[in-house]
C-alpha cells in the first residue's frame, strides 16, 4: 500500500511538474512609454506562441539600479539603450543580445479643457496661468532629461524649473496632468497617441532637434532562466506586425526588420492561421 501510494505521489508530482513547466513565463522590465503598446504586444505574443509574459512598467534608470542588484527580469526593454549597454558592459546581459528597436518623441500636452495656445510650443510654458508643468525625473527618466534638454535649447529652463511637479517615470507624468495636479505636461508621444488619452488632451510634438536622440534599447538578461523565451519574444518585437503598431504609437523604428525577425514573422502567422 504504501509503495502504491508512493507511485501515486510521483505521478502526481510529476504532472504538476509538467504543467509548471507549460506555464512557464518570462517577466519584462518596460520603460513607462511603452505601457500602452506593450499590452498589445503581449497579448499577441501569448496567442501566437502559447507563451505566458509578465510587464513590469517603470523608469530605465529605476530598472537599471534593480538589475544590478540582481533584479529576477528576463528582458530589459529601457527608453535609454545607454542603461543595457552598461549592463552589457557589466557582464550581466547576454552576449549577443543588445537591439536597438525604437526611438522615442516628446510632446507638450495639455487637457482638453485648457486655454493655452499650443501652437506657441514651450514659449507657451511662460504663460502667467501656469503654476505646475509634469516632467519625468531627470535623474533616472530618459524622458525628463529629454524634457530639460528641451527647454534649455529654447532658454526656457530657468525660468520654469520652479513650477516642475516630477514624475517617478513618464507614465506618471501623464497622469499628473490628466487628474489636474498639474496644468500641462512634456510627455512621450506614445502616451498622447494612447487610446485613453486621445479624447482627454491636446499636443504638440518639440522639435527632435531641440533635444537628443531617445535611442531606446533592449537586452536579455544573463540570470534569465528563460532565454529560449526571452529569445522568442525580442524577435517577436522585431516582426513588421509589430514594427508597424510601435510606428502607430510615434515611435521611429529600425528601416528594416532583421532576417530572424521576419523569419519569426512567417512561422508566428503560420501558427496563427491554425
Amino acid at each position: 500500500m504504501n509503495f502504491t501510494r508512493l507511485v501515486l505521489a510521483v505521478i502526481l508530482m510529476w504532472g504538476f511538474g509538467g504543467r509548471f513547466c507549460a506555464a512557464q513565463e518570462i517577466t519584462v522590465a518596460a520603460a513607462a512609454d511603452l505601457q500602452f503598446a506593450f499590452h498589445d504586444v503581449g497579448e499577441r505574443f501569448e496567442k501566437a506562441t502559447g507563451k505566458q509574459v509578465k510587464l513590469i512598467f517603470g523608469s530605465s534608470g529605476n530598472f537599471f539600479a534593480q538589475l544590478q542588484n540582481g533584479a529576477p527580469f528576463d528582458v530589459f526593454f529601457s527608453a535609454d539603450i545607454d542603461y543595457p549597454r552598461r549592463l552589457e558592459t557589466a557582464g550581466l546581459a547576454e552576449p549577443g543580445t543588445l537591439y536597438s528597436y525604437a526611438t522615442g518623441k516628446i510632446v507638450l500636452w495639455a487637457p482638453s479643457q485648457s486655454k493655452l495656445d499650443l501652437g506657441q510650443g514651450l514659449r507657451v510654458l511662460l504663460d502667467p496661468g501656469i503654476h505646475k508643468i509634469a516632467i519625468a525625473n531627470p535623474a533616472h527618466a530618459p524622458y525628463g532629461s529629454a524634457a530639460v534638454a528641451a527647454l534649455r535649447h529654447e532658454d526656457l529652463y530657468d525660468q520654469v524649473s520652479p513650477k516642475f511637479v516630477l514624475g517617478e517615470n513618464i507614465s506618471q507624468t501623464a497622469t499628473f496632468v490628466v487628474s489636474g495636479s498639474a496644468d500641462v505636461g512634456i510627455l512621450a508621444l506614445s502616451l498622447a497617441l494612447a487610446p485613453s488619452m486621445k479624447d482627454q488632451g491636446r499636443y504638440v510634438e518639440i522639435p527632435a532637434e531641440d533635444y537628443p536622440a531617445i535611442e531606446q534599447g533592449a537586452v536579455i538578461l544573463k540570470s534569465s532562466p528563460h532565454k529560449d523565451i526571452a529569445r522568442q519574444f525580442v524577435e517577436f518585437v522585431k516582426t513588421p506586425p509589430i514594427q508597424d503598431l510601435l510606428r502607430s504609437y510615434g515611435f521611429t523604428v529600425p528601416a528594416a526588420p532583421a532576417l530572424a525577425g521576419k523569419a519569426q514573422a512567417e512561422k508566428l502567422n503560420q501558427r496563427e492561421k491554425q
